[in-house]
């Protein structure tokens, strides 16, 4: 039943203790809106690591050739390693079961691309069907190269948004016009985009890779092997799975091009999803930290709120014994007590979440830095929060009360 009375009294009790209440609420306050803004940060970071490795898929591998850098079987250290089109025929016959998605890439030198007698500065680049997934590349128009023009030397290719947009904007559809490279004319068949922010891959034209290799003297050198594994259904795993794939590639490139085992420079590997496992553990490592700076600080608040219930029972001591020798039960008089505590942490701390939703609402969707996108917190684990606050309010007051239920009728009444 909800007594007038009773608030009044509590209303009155922190006008009285104006200052101190203030104090405490606004330390309570400030607890739940430092914690609430720094999960959001860390939601933010999260988003900001998965937007990062969004631009091509989690589970691929990139293998380049570098140079040696060890003597190994009476071979020379600085060595220029080329790969081959029979490395990745020869991976692709003994390991072909251990990946969903194989791609390769070769980049011819010295080629021009012309349209309209206009000079384009785009790079041009050879590769097969797979690439787009592995790219993680959608289709805007028309097709991908796929293997029939592998196959068949097609002269055809594919190009981005990108240059669809600076160079051929006065067109509905790019689809069946011609650009020249080097001389040889290639129908453009696709237009693709890129997820994520990768503005490298936009500036590119994709030609089938056997038509790059015979066309431009290409013979049978590759610039890059690329594969896609399939998901393990866990970061660990997948992550292991990854790791034994690459060590097999490395294992069989290093034997066929004379390079020793423990030379890491000649045959270099990227794995987006190990980086990814990385950055993944160290954003945990921060919201964990963030948690702790967050709990702390509401503990602090707590204490607060049992602070002032003790100078609370302090300068009531003398109306408590009245109310004790009026009749009041134990129980009544920590009542009133916890009553007072829970108003304070509810209030202080309803208004720091509000505060800090806001704020996140508000600005979250406009902060767009590096490694920090779109700041947000889940509601319900902010106002559980909230709720534990209370609880933990209430507790604080506990004490207190219990004290004050505990003292002596005659001493309450003797209190000066």
């Amino acid at each position: 039943m909800f007594d007038i009375e009773r608030w009044q009294e509590i209303f009155d009790t922190i006008r009285k203790n104006k200052l101190r209440t203030f104090l405490t609420g606004l330390s309570v306050a400030s607890g739940i809106f430092i914690l609430v803004i720094l999960l959001g940060f860390g939601q933010g970071m999260q988003n900001g690591i998965e937007a990062e490795f969004k631009g091509d898929a989690a589970t691929s591998i990139w293998v380049w050739p570098g140079r040696t850098t060890i003597e190994y079987k009476g071979l020379n250290p600085g060595r220029r390693i080329q790969l081959k089109n029979e490395n990745f025929n020869t991976i692709q016959s003994y390991m072909g079961d251990g990946y969903e998605k194989g791609s390769v890439l070769y980049f011819p030198r010295g080629v021009k691309v012309v349209y309209n007698n206009d000079l384009l500065v785009y790079n041009v680049a050879g590769t097969n069907g797979d690439l787009q997934t592995i790219e993680n590349e959608y289709l805007s128009e028309g097709r991908y190269i796929n293997e029939a023009d592998v196959r068949s030397n097609a002269k055809v290719a594919v190009i981005s948004n990108k240059i669809r947009r600076e160079v051929f904007a006065d067109l509905d559809s790019p689809l069946g016009e011609y650009i020249t490279i080097s001389g040889a004319g290639f129908k453009i068949v696709g237009v693709f985009g890129e997820y994520g922010d990768d503005e490298g891959e936009e500036e590119r034209i994709f030609i089938p890779i056997s038509t790059a290799q015979l066309a431009f003297n290409g013979g049978d050198n590759l610039n890059n092997i690329n594969y896609l594994l399939p998901d393990q259904g866990s970061l660990n795993e997948t992550v292991a799975n990854t790791d034994e794939f690459i060590k097999e590639i490395k294992t069989y490139l290093n034997e066929y091009h004379g390079v020793a085992p423990e030379d890491d420079r000649a045959i270099r590997v990227w794995n987006p999803i190990e980086e990814a496992k990385r950055y993944y553990g160290l954003t945990g490592n921060i919201k964990f930290f963030f948690w702790f700076v967050g709990v702390c600080t509401i503990i602090a608040g707590v204490v607060g709120v049992s602070n002032i219930m003790l100078i609370v029972v302090k300068e009531r001591t003398r109306e408590i014994g009245i109310r004790k020798a009026l009749g009041a039960k134990p129980w009544g008089i920590v009542g009133m007590i916890l009553q007072e505590s829970i108003f304070v942490t509810a209030i202080s701390g309803f208004s720091g979440l509000i505060f800090s939703m806001a704020i996140l609402e508000v600005v979250g969707p406009n902060v767009e830095i590096d490694y920090v996108v779109n700041p947000s917190v889940n509601f319900t684990v902010a106002f559980t929060t909230v709720l534990v606050l209370v609880f933990a309010g209430a507790i604080a007051g506990f004490f207190p009360a219990w004290r004050a239920a505990s003292i002596h009728t005659i001493e309450a009444l003797r209190d000066e």
